[in-house]
């Protein structure tokens, strides 16, 4: 395995670990919020908004996954970049481009996704706190 195959597939790794705790942490106030019907509308309107942007970017990045662990099945690195771009381009994803990417700028922009995936997540924790205080004021938790 080559310095780039290893990038590739660590990064296709962590981007599914990620991915997957993320998703499953926005289900938590999904699940407890709805059961306990301590949201009020607003409110619970507002943090379902951002469990569904979580949950989109789980998505993406497990497909951000699929596309490195792709790229990494390739001998080489620029046959791995090109499956991924002929396979944009096939699902109609991307339109073609002169100069195509590199592995470190793929895997920087995968990161900016994370990143907003848990910027994302932290909101919607942060009104499950807020919705959990308002609601244990109102009537007991248990």
């Amino acid at each position: 395995m080559t310095q780039w195959n290893g990038a590739a597939s660590a990064a296709a790794r962590h981007l599914g670990r990620n991915a997957i705790f993320c998703g499953l942490t926005a289900l938590l106030p999904l699940t407890v919020g709805g059961y306990r019907g301590l949201a009020p509308s607003l409110g619970w309107l507002l943090m379902l908004v951002f469990c569904v942007i979580v949950f989109a970017l789980t998505v993406h990045l497990l497909f951000d996954a699929l596309l490195f662990r792709l790229a990494s099945s390739h001998q080489t690195e620029a046959a791995g970049l090109a499956a991924i771009d002929d396979l944009l381009l096939r699902m109609q994803l991307r339109k073609p481009d002169g100069a195509p990417r590199g592995l470190d700028r793929r895997i920087a922009g995968s990161r900016r996704i994370v990143w907003r995936q848990r910027f994302a997540l932290a909101i919607c924790l942060v009104i499950f706190a807020v919705l959990l205080i308002y609601a244990g004021d109102r009537q007991p938790l248990c």
